[in-house]
């Protein structure tokens, strides 16, 4: 009897939090919302104003202070790879697109040596970062030299089979991969736009997203000109399909959406003689993600980043365990620095278990056994194929962020199909079953930070808008 107390109390403590959050979001926006942007999502049983309450008063602060941390600050990159799709047609020539390399001896020492999860004399201590100061001025990619053996990381580097994996992963190892300052190399709007970047997307949408050639997305810069479509018959064909490949589509469009905010929210203003100014272009939002101006396209924009937003949040959810046992340290070198790190990470895990309307991904690949498995597999192979198409970025700080967000992205897949492997982690040992590499643990929480932020610069954008009315 009180344990169906305790559910039937739960379940009133869960709509109660509910209509909190919908009331809390119409007073932060001043009463004022976007009429076309809210209600319940497709595909989930979630609406906006809730998840803009949670992310905005719970989530942002707290994941933008864990990626200030020296662990989450440090992603080690090769900028270097060839497309493998076509012709490189040259690297974007803006002075914002270059790489400007950032000593590797401000790079703490623990995360340099590959023993992620060890402590040592060694231990690393704030250092004065004046040069990596001078890089930020010029707006430039810091990275730092990368001359790492390759028995450094051979302990790490032991983990999950490749068929684990949705992303062409770097190896680590190599002369051109490098540490980059995320912290001094912010994602922003730096120039690069045209042909190059939409031949990047075009490939993954057209080619990568179990579309049929004949079917065109709409307001596609690259597809013949069909006067006034307003994408009727893609919509059409989307929702034909299954729940998974419906999913897949939602999510790379939901990417899309959040580095396009990002690129409208940090946009350059003003070159200036002294000193670059960045911030918010309302109209290039508008262009973006207007109703009128996208002919009703950019609110299914917005919609497919919050369905995004959900999904990642529910990787961390079920990944919280792997992180709570003892021995998974977030090893700088610096112990203090270390465990006030993890702590932050863990409150970060508990807000997320507070949200009552979570994403259920027990609906995908639920069908038949083997035609799930090969569904699955295919769902893999394309997104595998979408991580290498971010090679084919030209721009070196846009290719940076790309390959990071589509990264995390690819690990939060990993996780939500990983959950008996999680469930069954001994505690006082190393993972067996289930891994995740420090680029991955960085990319993950980078890449959810980043769709934090996108919905956090959405509420921005909002007030921005009522006030040019």
């Amino acid at each position: 009897m009180s344990r169906r107390f305790n559910v039937k109390m739960n379940r009133i403590r869960g709509e109660m939090l509910k209509g909190l959050c919908v009331l809390l979001c119409f007073l932060a926006l001043g009463g004022v919302q976007n009429p076309e942007l809210t209600g319940v999502l497709d595909d989930c049983f979630c609406d906006v104003e809730s998840i803009d309450v949670f992310n905005n008063f719970k989530i942002f602060p707290r994941i933008k202070k864990l990626t200030e941390r020296d662990y989450f600050r440090y992603y080690r990159v090769n900028l270097k790879r060839p497309c493998p799709f076509w012709p490189d047609d040259g690297h974007c020539s803006i002075k914002d697109c270059h790489v400007e390399p950032c000593p590797e001896s401000k790079v703490p020492v623990g995360i340099k040596s590959g023993n992620y999860n060890k402590y040592s004399q060694a231990a690393n201590s704030m250092s004065d970062m004046s040069e990596c100061e001078q890089a930020k001025e010029l707006g430039a990619i810091n990275s730092t030299l990368s001359n790492q053996s390759k028995e450094a990381f051979a302990d790490w580097a032991r983990h999950d089979d490749a068929q684990d994996h949705f992303c062409e992963l770097d190896d680590e190892t190599s002369p051109d991969a490098e540490y980059v300052d995320l912290l001094l190399n912010p994602e922003r709007f730096t120039g690069y736009k045209g042909p190059s970047a939409w031949r990047v997307w075009n490939s993954i949408y057209e080619e990568n997203c179990f579309k049929p050639r004949s079917v065109y997305r709409p307001l596609n810069p690259l597809a013949p000109s069909r006067g006034d479509d307003d994408g009727e018959g893609f919509y059409n064909w989307l929702e034909g399909l299954c729940l998974e490949k419906r999913v897949f589509y939602r999510l790379i469009s939901g990417l899309h959406s959040s580095i396009n905010i990002h690129l409208c929210a940090e946009y350059l203003l003003d070159e200036g003689w002294g000193r670059s100014v960045w911030g918010p272009n309302v109209q290039e939002f508008r262009q973006r993600f207007d109703v009128a101006e996208t002919k009703g396209e950019g609110t299914r924009r917005l919609k497919n980043l919050y369905f995004l937003y959900l999904i990642e949040l529910r990787a961390l959810y079920k990944v919280a365990p792997y992180f709570e046992r003892a021995v998974v340290n977030l090893y700088t070198g610096n112990s203090q620095e270390d465990a006030a790190t993890k702590e932050l990470l863990l409150q970060v895990f508990n807000e997320i278990r507070m949200f009552p309307m979570h994403f259920d991904e027990k609906s995908m690949f639920a069908g038949h056994k083997m035609e799930a498995k090969t569904l699955k597999e295919e769902f893999r192979l394309h997104f595998k194929n979408i991580s290498r198409i971010m090679d084919c970025v030209g721009c070196s700080k846009c290719r940076l962020w790309g390959k990071l967000q589509t990264q995390g992205l690819g690990t939060a897949l990993k996780i939500l199909f990983s959950e008996k492997e999680i469930k069954n982690l001994p505690e006082h040992s190393p993972s067996k079953g289930f891994q995740l590499t420090r680029q991955e643990i960085v990319a993950l929480l980078n890449g959810f930070g980043r769709l934090s932020t996108s919905i956090h610069q959405l509420h921005n954008f909002r007030m921005l808008l009522k006030e040019t009315r």
